[in-house]
């Protein structure tokens, strides 16, 4: 159920305000207990409000893999595991490639390290692999970098 108060527009724009937010808050070195909390509430509202703007589905696997992220950062693998394979299965089952499908992979491959699994490094190569079908340079050394730090 949706806000009824509440636009489509205006859902796009928190979900978009509150994604910013928790990279800020993801990006402090120092943070306190309460910007955790605050981080991760954040994460699930910017889901909560582009699902509720209608948006392409792969705006819902975004939200899915910054879930993911944030419980990553936050030392929690299996919450982690659960979104980083929610985020991974939208673009499977979506035909979505490109940047979103290399992200779901290295989400999947992060919270799997994190966990202690061994498959982790499969999910590493398959991100490499996705990472090949990046159309625009710059998201594709984003992707690599960001698989530097796993």
């Amino acid at each position: 159920m949706t806000d009824p108060n509440l636009t489509l527009q205006q859902h796009k724009e928190l979900g978009i305000s509150l994604f910013n937010h928790v990279w800020e808050l993801m990006d402090k070195t120092d943070k306190t207990r309460d910007e955790e909390d605050e981080m991760l509430s954040c994460a699930y509202a910017s889901r909560y409000h582009w699902a509720a703007s209608h948006p392409p589905v792969v705006n819902i696997a975004r939200g899915e893999w910054l879930i993911s992220r944030v419980w990553c950062v936050l030392n929690r693998p299996q919450p982690a595991l659960l979104h980083a394979q929610r985020s991974l299965d939208l673009c499977l089952e979506n035909q979505i490639g490109d940047f979103d499908l290399a992200f779901g992979y290295e989400a999947l491959a992060r919270a799997s390290k994190l966990a202690g699994e061994p498959d982790w490094n499969s999910y590493l190569q398959s991100a490499k692999q996705a990472a090949e079908g990046i159309a625009d340079a710059g998201d594709k050394k984003i992707l690599l970098e960001d698989l530097d730090t796993i």
